[in-house]
């Protein structure tokens, strides 16, 4: 990186930003309190909204959000007259699954390779560092020229839309000129990105009932409608021969503009088996950012070990339906719902429920926000340009944000390139991103102001 005194501050700051990285990540905030404390989520909270403080943040706050859970608020005034910039981040993480597959455990903070492993590392507690780093390199270097404001949610993960719901009832309170939302990630490391649009998101759970219960399989199987089997028959019917996602009555033909995902490297990327094709037709960045996408992301059923000989009388999935910008997700949710009870064999009764929704998003990028970020990562990516790509995650907040406030600029920037492996087993984050984006964020700051 070429020497400049914001770069050259970030880079001193490092070993302490490790240290701080390292407390926020033995905090196990997965904000599902029937799996982890809520007093886990709060302690994190907690920790946040100090570390706030002891920058000179006013008016902190621990919001309680119509979910149950805390997100933290905190506003730094900048010169009279000056623009705010809201940045976010989450503190709230996915659940580590099998602790026992992680090298290292998940909540310990342990470097290995070069990169820093843990579990919200990148997604999103290496965000929360990110904003703290991009403000102290500013108040080291002349001060920090505009109004911030804060914000750290502690549900995205879930999708309940706490922080939503609380920003429609406080409207005043988020509102910004430009708001950064750190929780995207670099195309790859090394290559400046920002992310441009999201694919919305629902979440449907689906039971099948056959039968008064379970009966044996050898004095019924054959006549007897397994319940289990009829599930299989309907998510089977969610996709094409190739893999492709086919819910009745929704478009899956559209064509990504932007920044192209060559099918070598998303492979390398998704670490996908030799000999193993890949799902789907069109282009990689067809089918990631601008298509609909279908996952069954688990199902009720007896495990293999322990296994009885019987014809089951009842069994449950929950699936997981993206949405691209362009699609309404409430709409998508309704044909979602319908082909799976007109897909639904043998007369079995069928019910449907959705448990979670959010709608995509797409960013205006002629605003001049975009330009003073292009002109920052000019300057912690020597060399490189900034590139615009798609996301296949959602950020419902994103959509809420936006409706609130029209006339605000929106970026997505953040830790979760492809090494990082979010949501996986051996989450990690690379300093060296944490280092440029902290850098990136501070000139965009420095730039915006004008």
């Amino acid at each position: 990186m070429s020497s400049n005194p914001v770069a050259e501050t970030v880079a001193s700051l490092l070993p302490r930003a490790k240290a701080e990285l390292t407390e926020l990540v033995a905090f196990k905030s997965v904000a599902d309190f029937t799996q982890f404390p809520k007093s886990e989520s709060e302690a994190a909270a907690s920790w946040i909204a100090d570390a706030l403080r002891a920058e000179g943040f006013v008016d902190v706050a621990l919001l309680d959000t119509p979910d149950g859970t805390q997100s933290v608020y905190g506003h730094l005034p900048g010169p009279e007259g000056a623009k705010t910039v809201l940045l976010y981040a989450h503190y709230d993480v996915q659940p580590p699954l099998d602790e026992a597959g992680w090298t290292t455990p998940p909540f310990e903070l342990t470097e290995r390779d070069g990169r820093w492993y843990g579990r919200g590392a990148a997604d999103c507690k290496g965000g929360v560092i990110m904003h703290l780093l991009a403000l102290r390199a500013l108040k080291a270097n002349g001060g920090v020229p505009v109004n911030v404001k804060v914000i750290v949610e502690g549900s995205e993960e879930q999708g309940t839309g706490g922080l939503e719901r609380y920003a429609e009832a406080h409207p005043e309170l988020l509102e910004a000129d430009t708001i950064v939302i750190g929780d995207a990630g670099n195309f790859r490391v090394g290559l400046p990105t920002v992310t441009t649009t999201l694919r919305g998101m629902t979440l449907v759970r689906v039971r099948i009932n056959t039968l008064a219960g379970n009966l044996h399989s050898g004095q019924f199987g054959g006549a007897a409608p397994d319940a289990l089997a009829a599930l299989v028959r309907v998510l089977d019917s969610l996709r094409a021969e190739d893999g492709s996602t086919t819910v009745d009555g929704l478009d899956a033909t559209a064509v990504w503009e932007g920044l192209e995902y060559p099918e070598e490297q998303f492979r390398a990327d998704a670490k996908v088996l030799d000999e193993v094709a890949l799902i789907g037709g069109g282009a990689v960045a067809d089918r990631l950012w601008a298509r609909p996408a279908v996952t069954v992301l688990g199902i009720d059923c007896p495990p293999v070990v322990g296994a009885t000989p019987s014809v089951h009388a009842s069994a449950r999935a929950l699936i997981s339906l993206r949405v691209p910008p362009g699609v309404d997700a409430a709409e998508a949710t309704k044909l979602l719902q319908a082909h799976i009870e007109t897909h639904t064999p043998w007369g079995a009764r069928v019910t449907t429920e959705q448990i979670g929704q959010g709608q995509a998003f797409r960013a205006d990028v002629s605003t001049p926000a975009y330009q003073a970020m292009a002109d920052a990562m000019a300057v912690a990516y020597p060399g490189e340009t900034m590139q615009y790509a798609g996301e296949g995650g959602s950020i419902p907040l994103c959509n809420t944000l936006a409706g609130l406030y029209p006339q605000a600029e929106i970026l997505l920037i953040g830790l979760s390139e492809p090494e990082a492996q979010i949501h996986a087993l051996n989450e990690s984050v690379s300093p060296a991103e944490l280092e440029q984006l902290s850098v990136a964020e501070a000139l965009f700051l420095r730039n915006y102001a004008g």
